[in-house]
């Protein structure tokens, strides 16, 4: 590849980027590229030193690095073996995981702690979903509700007494007037 002539770009900066390089191989001066791209000359001083040191591929757009992960690929893939045996397991009351007791497991097994945002993008990424956990009592006794229903239920819903009655008519009334005169 000739060194003045730039690769394709693969996006709108690149070409910026590549466009810069170009008019200072024709004579332009930094701030008149500057100008004409719409950008800082800064930029541009900075564009064009990379392009010197590392060539013209180095104005290719490149992933931001970002901070190293904290577990490596075949820790996440250990964390359902894991999670597995069931929270209790792990001195937990009850067999329900949630974000806090994961990442105590996790800061048991692996020495890191994680926010609890970032536990449910590992369950999420492990394939593990948010559960709304069923709620009953161990002694609870489906006959006995059904025959309570059946009998006793029916004599708590009674009609209302008159009493009751004009007072709900009586205030019914006044909510109707105060919504009139708003």
């Amino acid at each position: 590849m000739n060194e003045n002539k730039p690769p394709q770009p693969e996006n709108w900066r690149e070409a910026r980027r590549f466009r810069a390089w170009e008019l200072a191989e024709k004579g332009w001066k930094q701030k008149a590229i500057a100008a004409a791209l719409g950008v800082t000359e800064g930029a541009v001083s900075q564009w064009l030193k990379k392009a010197r040191e590392q060539g013209v591929d180095g104005l290719r757009h490149r992933k931001g690095g970002g901070p190293k992960p904290q577990l490596t690929r075949a820790q996440i893939e250990q964390l359902p073996q894991l999670l597995s045996v069931g929270a209790a397991a792990y001195g937990f009351r009850g067999d329900v995981w949630t974000r806090v007791r994961v990442g105590a497991v996790i800061a048991q097994h692996f020495g890191v702690h994680f926010s609890r945002s970032h536990i449910g993008r590992l369950l999420q990424q492990i394939g593990w979903s948010r559960q709304k956990p069923v709620v009953r009592a161990s002694q609870r006794d489906e006959q006995a509700i059904a025959r309570w229903r059946g009998e006793k239920w029916l004599e708590v819903q009674k009609k209302p007494s008159v009493k009751a009655a004009r007072s709900y008519l009586s205030m019914n009334r006044a909510s109707i007037c105060w919504r009139r005169r708003s």
